[in-house]
């Protein structure tokens, strides 16, 4: 009998099940959740599909899987409060992979981070050919397998490089820049802002703080003179200004009585002056003498992070740096043509390190990540880029028994490469995995085995599930939203009439940017321009490091970046970009405060007979003062308890029971409601409630128009998505005229639901009836359609984008032969498919 013969025993469960769920807006509902299969978690934003996945199974899974390590290791670990649940039955260990990963440090590049590196790395060691003591080259042999390589040529003996001898973050690291291919040094330009100043003045900035004064002096001693124009001095005296010797001098100063003191002083010139800053203990200083430092790559290693030894070795007739700068996509073909040119000897061990390469390669390249170089670095890269790096990562470890909850997977993700992450999301459930996809992706959606929809509506009118089953029953389910457009349906309908727009155009042509060369693009004012194409064709190249920055610096009467050649901004005035970002960094963010709602609230409530008598002002029903807020919880309406091993547990305020504000502040209601009570209302209720307030119906309209009435008015906003971050920073600016102002949004679609998606463009709609302009970079089929004008680039990332493919209306590009979105878009608006670029 063979092991693949044991039976299976049949009392393997087959779902999750979920009792009493109350994580934030869930009410108290019960769900099954299938094991060892795909789930996709869907609902309108808000709803509570986060809650579910993220907030509560995950969470839950975690704290199970962290209670089998020992009480040593649980205490050196970070750990979150388990979540509101009565019983959750056979959850395995968890992991997620979050929206928004964190972003990587200096040392971590595409090649750590995918570990590709890390074979590359090995293959350079044991495949490569080294270079003797005496400059001969010695090719791989299992001779040269030993911890000692012998020349054949002169007989030399030297150490075998190991995999570490190739690594910027050990052994192989280059000792100016210790690997991170880049130096800070000071910036001679920054030190004498201001030449019409003498150095008595002030001229030499980094000499203007505490004992630093003494070195000017000396500097008087050594034959510079101090009370003339810095302009005015010689070269050499300049030279000792900025890199004089450090020798003593006495010096002699005046104190206030007329009596002098003598001083022996160490000279530092103006650059070690903030080279020695920077070495203090003292972080101030240290910040301080940040403004006289720039960034440049690294004079030793070229920015390769290696030392020269390490360049030396070659695989393939190329250094590890020549191979790292290579597209994955040319890796794989460099990889394929290595074997021919290396003895037979070392075929076996040839085709096991080739394997392992391509083993973590292929789901990069599944992912459209294909663009990408092993030595981008990875605080550089999209956070949908990080995201899928660390999909494939968590793919090829090959676990089994594992849940792993995904949230929002296809940021970022051009239509063309969503059949790819579908094939990595069938290989972790394929492996004996549980899957749960937080998603608004149809395609995402379909391919799943399994969806719940949590709704009906967001904040307190969702949090209960209104439909689940195979993803094809939700299309005819009539409690479903998602359904119809499961089923086809468009979020914005089509035919919609084209936005007039003034006529004028914003022009930029630009140099050589990363893929970008000789390229000139066109935005019309007062419409909305979309721009789509596969990650890594350049279009954030093109806005956020060319456009922006540009137009930034010719209204500020700077010149824009050398790569830009030409901009005409067509009457543009003002730049405003809304980014995805997390608002705020505690809870005293509020939707309140960052709408202005609260002052205007704060002020009704000073109005008020009770507060009036005690004269008291806005500042006493704030949250963040001494005045209003709970002595307990200074204003937070919790506590942290620290209990030891265990996860810090997070408590009501015992002293105000989570209102945040003392009694006194408490006592004083307006219309039947205390302060706290309007912190707990909605942003549509609250409208209700202050209907016949005009200042505070004002401050709100805005928040509930961009579709974001259901969040309660006291919520931290750093917990809020990226999409419900960038409707409110949008919300802010409704209220004024738009005339002259461009608005740039990068992803502004993550996170939403076909329906949100709606409002949005209804949002745009608002801003461009205004007199604003807006350009939009997003992959969403719906978001594309609506625009006025579209240009799609590609038509492949990195090396193989850079291009405008097509531009003009949606129907344009849909019909363009060779543009790289043209055959979904077409499908999307039902028109002949255009001709896929391949």
């Amino acid at each position: 009998m063979a092991t693949a013969d044991i039976p299976v025993p049949g009392t393997l469960p087959a779902v999750i099940g979920v009792h009493g769920a109350r994580h934030n807006n869930l009410r108290d509902i019960d769900v099954d959740v299938p094991l060892w299969r795909t789930v996709a978690v869907v609902g309108v934003s808000g709803s509570g599909k986060t809650s579910l996945a993220i907030g509560t199974l995950y969470a839950e899974g975690l704290q199970r899987f962290l209670e089998a390590l020992s009480t040593y290791s649980r205490r050196r670990l970070t750990q979150a409060q388990r979540p509101d649940v009565d019983r959750i039955d056979h959850l395995p260990p968890a992991l997620a992979l979050r929206q928004r990963p964190p972003v990587p440090g200096p040392r971590s590049t595409v090649g750590t981070m995918s570990e590709v590196l890390n074979v590359l790395r090995l293959m350079m060691s044991r495949l490569g050919t080294h270079l003797c003591p005496n400059g001969h080259w010695v090719a791989p042999s299992i001779a040269t397998f030993g911890e000692e390589i012998v020349c054949p040529v002169c007989g030399a003996r030297f150490e075998h490089p190991s995999a570490e001898s190739f690594a910027f973050n050990s052994y192989g690291a280059c000792p100016a820049c210790q690997g991170l291919g880049v130096r800070s040094e000071v910036d001679v330009s920054t030190l004498v802002p201001d030449q019409d100043k003498t150095i008595e003045q002030g001229a030499v900035l980094p000499w203007n703080s505490g004992g630093r004064r003494l070195s000017m002096y000396a500097a008087g001693e050594l034959g510079v003179r101090l009370d003339v124009p810095y302009r005015s001095l010689t070269d050499q005296e300049r030279d000792i200004v900025l890199h004089g010797e450090p020798v003593k001098r006495q010096v002699t100063l005046q104190g206030r009585n007329g009596r002098s003191v003598q001083l022996s002083v160490s000279y530092d010139n103006a650059v070690a002056a903030v080279e020695r800053s920077l070495r203090s203990d003292n972080e101030r200083t240290r910040r301080l003498v940040q403004r006289f430092l720039i960034t440049r790559v690294c004079s030793v290693c070229h920015g390769t992070r290696l030392r020269p030894e390490a360049l030396t070795s070659q695989l393939g007739g190329r250094n590890i740096a020549e191979i790292s700068a290579l597209t994955l996509d040319e890796l794989g073909g460099f990889a394929a043509g290595l074997p021919a040119g290396l003895p037979a000897e070392l075929s076996r061990l040839t085709t096991g390190l080739l394997a392992e390469l391509k083993g973590r390669l292929t789901p990069l390249l599944d992912v459209g990540l294909a663009y990408l170089t092993l030595d981008r670095a990875g605080a550089s890269l999209s956070t949908g880029e990080r995201q899928r790096i660390e999909l494939t990562s968590t793919v090829r470890a090959s676990t089994t028994g594992m849940l792993y909850v995904l949230d929002e997977p296809s940021v970022g993700l051009h239509p063309s490469n969503v059949a790819g992450l579908r094939t990595t999301l069938t290989a972790l459930a394929g492996n004996g995995n549980s899957v749960i996809v937080v998603e608004h992706e149809r395609e995402i959606i379909r391919s799943a085995d399994w969806a719940i929809e949590i709704g009906p509506g967001a904040g307190a009118r969702g949090g209960t599930v209104i439909a689940q089953g195979p993803p094809a029953q939700l299309e005819t389910d009539p409690h479903s939203i998602i359904g119809p457009f499961l089923a086809g349906a468009a979020a914005v309908p089509p035919g919609r009439p084209a936005r007039p727009g003034t006529g004028g155009q914003i022009t930029i042509e630009i140099g050589d940017l990363y893929n970008l060369h000789d390229l000139t693009a066109a935005f019309p004012v007062g419409r909305l321009t979309a721009l789509a194409g596969p990650s890594g064709a350049g279009k954030t190249a093109l806005v956020l490091d060319s456009l922006i920055p540009a137009a930034r610096a010719l209204l500020s009467g700077s010149p824009p970046p050398g790569h830009v050649r030409r901009l005409d901004l067509g009457g543009i005035r003002q730049v405003v970009q809304v980014d995805a970002s997390p608002i705020g960094q505690n809870a005293r963010s509020t939707p309140a405060t960052y709408s202005g709602a609260f002052d205007q609230i704060r002020r009704v409530f000073a109005e008020s007979a009770h507060a009036r008598r005690r004269r008291w002002k806005p500042g006493h029903f704030s949250f963040n003062t001494r005045e209003g807020q709970c002595p307990t919880c200074r204003g937070l309406g919790h506590i942290d308890l620290d209990v030891q091993y265990l996860p810090d547990i997070t408590v009501q305020c015992p002293t105000c029971h989570g209102a945040r504000f003392n009694d006194a502040s408490l006592a004083v209601r307006v219309d039947g409601v205390t302060i706290a009570d309007v912190l707990g209302l909605s942003v549509d209720d609250a409208l209700n409630q202050f209907a016949g307030r005009a200042p505070v119906a004002a401050a709100l309209r805005p928040v509930s128009d961009v579709g974001l009435g259901y969040l309660r008015l006291g919520e931290p906003t750093p917990s809020l998505s990226g999409g419900e971050s960038q409707r409110l920073r949008i919300a802010s600016r409704l209220r004024a005229s738009q005339h002259g102002t461009l608005y740039v949004f990068d992803e502004p679609s993550t996170g939403l639901h076909p329906l949100d998606v709606a409002t949005l463009v209804g949002v745009f709609d608002r801003l461009l009836a205004a007199g604003a302009t807006i350009i939009v970079i997003d992959h969403d089929l719906d978001l594309l359609a609506a625009a006025d004008h579209l240009i799609d680039m590609g038509p492949g990332g990195g090396p193989d984008g850079g291009r405008i493919l097509a531009a003009g209306t949606p129907e344009d590009v849909a019909r363009a032969p060779g543009s790289a979105t043209g055959p979904w878009l077409a499908e999307h608006l039902g028109l002949p498919e255009a001709q896929p670029v391949l």
